[in-house]
């Protein structure tokens, strides 16, 4: 044990092998993920704005869209920067402490939106069950205090995963990833990781099915609201206020159940890599081109800046 806890301390930083080690995929992915980035960063920008500019957005389900979008850009700014300066610097360690803090900050964030996913089908819920009543239970109390309590939720788990993961005495110092991830670090670990993984578990189930669980209660009872609507442009309007919720639940909380809950095998370490960037990256980035596409009021207003500057100029 003694030696085990020497090793620990020799750790003063990590070595993260990223996506590649061939020079030339190495600039076609640092290309796209930069573009990836970029899009990322233009899109929740502009949610945010046209959602804070346009009083018809000042209702709860855009709200939990700008909480959303917030954490989205957080999560995307938790990592994507230094993976990039590392590609291009050639400089592939990271220090300890900034390990850790990133660890810390990306499954907070990243808890902190399944739980808001959850949220937003409550919200989704009311509003077509309860449509007559909805303004009266989401009141600005109600959807201040479920955003922060999704907030605190996942920065509370977060803590708890990353205090019991840097405890271990670890006997590398050598990340097969791209970031500093829960399973990549505890495979670095000298002792058995039994009980970690018995805790990933539960904070998997927590984290991930508890609000999916919720969701589903949610569309549950949606879906046989809708289907007692008689009008099939009634059932079509009530559907339509879902589908783009719906379709970035499906994304995210699919790509996640994939990485932590599905089975392991010999592959398993290249595949958490790819859908690790898949619901880190891409989800964020999607997220907006999601519920623009497919809601006609973030369209029209989207339009409407655009002639506002073309006016100008």
């Amino acid at each position: 044990m003694g030696q085990e806890n020497k090793t620990q301390t020799w750790v003063s930083e990590f070595i993260l092998l990223g996506l590649s080690s061939d020079p030339e995929t190495q600039i076609f992915l640092f290309v796209l993920v930069l573009t990836m980035y970029l899009v990322t960063l233009v899109g929740n920008v502009l949610i945010l704005l046209l959602i804070r500019l346009d009083s018809r957005f000042h209702n709860p389900m855009y709200f939990f869209l700008s909480v959303l979008s917030f954490v989205d850009l957080c999560y995307a700014n938790s990592f994507v920067p230094q993976m990039l300066a590392l590609q291009v610097s050639g400089q592939k360690s990271i220090p300890f402490y900034s390990c850790v803090f990133q660890l810390y900050i990306s499954l907070a964030l990243g808890g902190s939106e399944f739980f808001l996913l959850g949220a937003m089908a409550y919200d989704r819920y009311v509003a077509v069950c309860h449509p007559l009543h909805y303004t009266v239970i989401m009141h600005g109390g109600l959807c201040l205090g479920l955003a922060a309590g999704c907030l605190a939720a996942g920065f509370m788990n977060s803590l708890m995963e990353t205090i019991i993961t840097f405890r271990l005495p670890l006997c590398h110092n050598v990340i097969n990833h791209f970031a500093c991830e829960t399973l990549a670090v505890l495979r670095l670990a000298c002792v058995d990781i039994s009980f970690n993984k018995v805790m990933v578990a539960i904070s998997g189930f927590l984290v991930i099915m508890l609000p999916c669980f919720l969701v589903l209660f949610s569309y549950g009872r949606i879906v046989t609201a809708i289907l007692q609507i008689h009008s099939a442009q009634g059932r079509s309007k009530a559907f339509g206020t879902c589908a783009s919720h719906l379709t970035v639940v499906c994304m995210c909380f699919g790509a996640t159940i994939f990485t932590y809950l599905g089975p392991q095998s010999g592959s398993s370490v290249e595949m958490e890599k790819i859908v690790a960037l898949f619901y880190a990256l891409v989800a964020p980035m999607l997220n907006p081109l999601i519920y623009s596409l497919r809601n006609k009021e973030v369209m029209a207003a989207f339009q409407k800046v655009l002639e506002k500057f073309r006016d100008k100029e």
